[in-house]
């Protein structure tokens, strides 16, 4: 460890000339700014991995069990578990996706769940991100760059090799593939995450495309390269939001989607990596729900916890969230990457009496929760270890079966008195060390 210490700052000089960065839209502009990098990992041993592990397949196949129900039988809605109208005047909702099932029924291909572990010494998860997860790169990369540095300490600290990500998406991608290549469908250098968008391309084989390298012929999808060649498409690592991805089917200014690709992915010709319409499971309104879920379509008891939540829906939650305002974090169910998120004891007076109504008047569109005292974690900083608080995205991989990456993006907040580490609010970042064996 001491080694890592000591080239800390040759491995972010050398992430920043790989250009590790993420991206983000401020007051109408697009900056562009490095993802600080920790060298002091999480570490999680292997039977507190285990745990994690089975708890995270359990969620997700519960996620997805969820997603092909309420497009096609709605019996969740049917048998009184979740409401009715709860579900369908969710913003993620999609009435285009009615009846219509993707190949090998499969919603949530790769899945981020965040969790934060609680000085109880209790796991608990924040939110399920089933659109357009990011971040797996990131630990990836830096892994990278900590065994040249250090080519043995993986070995002596038995540490899980995550280097397999890369072989896992590609599996999964295949898994869906109707016959053709797989693309990896970036916005463009300005998206956020667009470094992730090269870098699986270049570990998995896949073509790094954007809307315009993509055409459709004879219900079908085809990749023009740059010397012209067209070649089949028979799977689409997509990276672009639902609305964005076919202005036929959804928002029609968008100039970065495919026209038509809806309907070709409805006949089957196409894989599509996640499948649309999964904003509606992963709405933190429906996060409510997902205990309710495990039991209904798997007949289990949750292995991981939501924390305490409260759905501003219900009347009685409602009732409390507005009496236990100042003990509580209020999140909008809509947004994501830390917008959205509102610590009651944080306001004055006069914005909390402003916020209140808002929850009066739109009570579908927060919930509260309780605010969980998770656990700090070591950073270096300006020479020394400082504790910071950090949570951790978990990558869950949907198949032939339900995969979870041995690894995972913790993210820390850099500001002392925060409890919000997302990048776009500038966090930083570190390895995950799941340990093969437990140490003594």
């Amino acid at each position: 460890m001491e080694n890592l210490l000591e080239r800390a700052n040759d491995i972010n000089g050398l992430l920043t000339r790989y250009g590790v960065k993420f991206g983000i839209y401020k007051n109408g502009e697009f900056k562009e700014q490095l993802f600080p990098y920790d060298v002091i990992p999480r570490v999680i041993k292997s039977d507190e991995w285990e745990m994690l592990e089975k708890g995270l397949k359990q969620r997700v196949n519960a996620l997805n069990a969820f997603l092909r129900d309420i497009y096609t039988k709605k019996r969740i809605v049917s048998d009184g578990i979740i409401p009715e109208d709860f579900v369908f005047s969710s913003s993620g909702y999609t009435p285009q996706c009615e009846d219509f099932t993707p190949i090998k029924g499969i919603y949530s291909h790769i899945s981020g769940i965040d969790l934060v572990k609680g000085k109880d010494g209790v796991w608990y998860i924040l939110e399920d991100n089933l659109r357009v997860p990011s971040g797996a790169s990131y630990p990836m990369i830096a892994r990278e760059l900590c065994r040249r540095a250090s080519p043995t300490i993986f070995i002596k600290n038995a540490v899980s090799d995550n280097q397999d990500y890369a072989r896992l998406l590609k599996a999964t991608m295949d898994n869906v593939n109707t016959g053709g290549i797989n693309v990896i469908l970036t916005p463009g250098r300005y998206n956020a995450a667009y470094f992730e968008h090269s870098y699986f391309a270049e570990k998995t084989g896949a073509a790094l495309s954007n809307g315009s390298d993509l055409i459709l012929r004879n219900n079908a999808v085809y990749y023009v390269g740059k010397n012209g060649k067209k070649e089949r498409v028979g799977a689409i690592y997509r990276r672009i939001s639902d609305e964005y991805l076919d202005p036929l089917a959804f928002n029609p200014e968008s100039l970065i989607g495919i026209p038509g690709l809806f309907e070709v992915y409805k006949k089957g010709n196409v894989g599509l990596l996640n499948a649309f319409g999964n904003g509606v499971a992963d709405d933190k309104g429906i996060y409510y729900f997902v205990p309710k879920m495990i039991r209904y379509y798997l007949g289990e008891e949750p292995i991981l916890k939501n924390a305490p939540t409260y759905l501003c829906f219900y009347e009685k939650d409602r009732k409390y969230t507005l009496e236990h305002f100042d003990d509580l974090v209020i999140k909008d169910v809509a947004e994501a990457g830390g917008y959205g998120v509102v610590f009651g004891n944080k306001l004055t007076k006069e914005k909390k009496t402003e916020f209140m109504e808002k929850i009066k008047n739109e009570p579908r569109r927060f919930i509260a929760q309780e605010v969980i005292d998770f656990q700090d974690i070591d950073i270096a900083e300006n020479g020394e270890r400082v504790p910071r608080k950090a949570d951790l995205r978990a990558f869950v991989l949907s198949g032939e079966t339900t995969k979870v990456w041995k690894s995972g993006l913790t993210r820390f907040s850099r500001n002392p008195d925060s409890f919000i580490v997302n990048s776009s609010q500038g966090g930083g970042f570190k390895d995950t060390w799941v340990l093969s064996q437990s140490k003594k």
